[in-house]
Formats: C-alpha cells, sequence, structure tokens
C-alpha cells in the first residue's frame, strides 16, 4: 500500500474517490513548516499540495521514498521540479482545473461592467 502525504486543504471529496479507486493510504496534515515535513517526509511514497506548501530541494533531500508529487492546482511554481526529476520523482498537475471558476468571474465581471 502506497502512504501519500496530503497537505494545504486538499477537498475531502477527491481524497476519497482516491481511497476508494486505488490501493492508497492517505495522511491529511495543514499548515507545517519545513522543518516539520523534514522530519516526516521520509516515510511517504507520494505527496499531494496546493500553493502554501514549499516543496523545496532541502525538503526533498529527505524523500527517500518519493515516486510522485501531485500538484492540487495549475502550476507548479512551490515544487522545486529540477530537484525532483534529478531524484526520479514525477511531479505533476491539474491544469485547467480552475477553467470554470475563471470562466464564472469573467462573466460575473463584464456584467458588473455592463450596468
Amino acid at each position: 500500500m502506497m502512504k501519500v502525504l496530503v497537505l494545504d486543504n486538499v477537498e475531502e471529496r477527491g481524497l476519497q474517490a482516491l481511497r476508494r479507486e486505488t490501493d492508497i493510504e492517505t495522511d491529511t496534515r495543514n499548515k507545517m513548516t519545513t522543518e516539520e515535513l523534514v522530519k516526516i517526509i521520509g516515510d511517504y511514497d507520494g505527496m499531494i499540495v496546493r500553493s502554501a506548501t514549499k516543496v523545496t530541494a532541502e525538503v526533498l533531500e529527505h524523500a527517500k521514498k518519493m515516486k510522485v508529487i501531485g500538484r492540487a492546482g495549475v502550476g507548479v511554481d512551490n515544487i522545486d521540479v529540477a530537484a525532483a526529476t534529478a531524484r526520479g520523482i514525477l511531479v505533476v498537475n491539474a491544469p485547467g482545473g480552475n477553467t470554470i471558476a475563471v470562466a464564472e468571474l469573467t462573466m460575473a465581471m463584464m456584467q458588473s461592467l455592463a450596468r
């Protein structure tokens, strides 16, 4: 069974689907400092983050079992992709995940301007 560390308030419904469809154990934690993250990261095979957690080269040095980092969002600017790649860790994100929200905001702004 893979152990995945989930950070930054990832939606529980998505995690339920992940647990239901796979053989993955999730451990949800929030607002961890780099020091706290470094202490526990070695126990996990994967990690899911949003934008609050900075996945630096320092953190990745301690991620001995890590195979994949999933970014629940569009960009990966909070993840040191070069350091992850050098360690054979796959980094993935969710491009287009905010498309509907952006379209809704755009329509609301256009309606506001039309007033």
